[in-house]
């Protein structure tokens, strides 16, 4: 277990929990663990989905830790140098991940949960890219995929107001897909995890990297050869036969 990022297994569930107290706010050393722990369970043939959560009651994060990127040497080529990348790598994984909000949710945290494929906040979480009150602006993503999430102009006020938005509201507009009070919100989000877990880990690949292809312009052609590339695989093959004979289908991945 790393000292940053705290790797559970919750069946063919993996766990990361951001735990840097008070506020669990990303530097580099977190961020370098977290790509770790990530790659790890990306290449685990016996995780299906992944959960990423904060540690401790008061935050996901509070963002990131401006002054520990500063100090990162230029010849490391392991430490992430932002969020950007790491919500790029999340983005890109082949498998899963759900993202649990509570508490303070703001900037770098808030941007790395935009790249996560389903969210799940408490009601009272604070979900907020304050990058403005500084004169900045969010440079891990945020002014890209929030409007993506939310529409332009809930995300230009969002970014040009610098003021957070509460879990509850957030559901409603369509930044979370589910809410959870804090004690249940771990459990809910891996439920949900555990449901992508028990589907062909092919198929999931497929379909997030057609949405990921997809998502600024539709491709009908694109989502037809991709049906066809899980119609073809072994996977595909033993889903229409555990149909057939009414049985639990046993995936291989491919």
């Amino acid at each position: 277990m790393s000292e940053l990022v705290a790797v559970e297994r919750e069946g063919r569930v993996a766990v990361l929990t951001l735990d840097r107290p008070p506020v669990n706010a990303m530097n580099g050393d977190l961020l370098r663990e977290l790509v770790a722990a990530l790659r790890a369970a990306a290449e685990d043939g016996d995780v299906g989905a992944i959960v990423l959560r904060g540690a401790g009651e008061r935050a996901f994060s509070a963002g990131a830790d401006i002054g520990g990127f500063g100090a990162i040497p230029d010849d490391d080529p392991d430490t992430p140098r932002g969020i950007q990348p790491v919500a790029d790598l999340i983005e890109s994984l082949p498998k899963p991940v759900v993202c649990a909000l509570h508490g303070h949710s703001l900037g770098g945290g808030l941007e790395l949960a935009l790249a996560c494929d389903v969210r799940v906040a408490a009601p009272d979480a604070k979900l907020g890219l304050p990058e403005v009150k500084l004169a900045l602006l969010p440079g891990g993503g945020g002014t890209q995929r929030l409007p993506r999430v939310v529409g332009p102009a809930r995300a230009a006020l969002m970014i040009m107001s610098g003021e957070p938005i509460s879990g509850e509201q957030a559901y409603e507009w369509r930044l979370v897909e589910r809410v959870a009070r804090y004690e249940e919100l771990r459990d809910t989000a891996v439920a949900i995890a555990q449901t992508f877990a028990e589907r062909s880990p092919h198929a999931l690949a497929k379909i997030k990297e057609l949405l990921r292809e997809t998502r600024d312009a539709p491709n009908y052609a694109r989502e037809f050869e991709a049906f066809l590339e899980c119609l073809g695989s072994e996977d595909g093959a033993e889903g229409m036969a555990a149909f057939f004979e009414k049985r639990e289908p046993h995936w291989s991945g491919r």
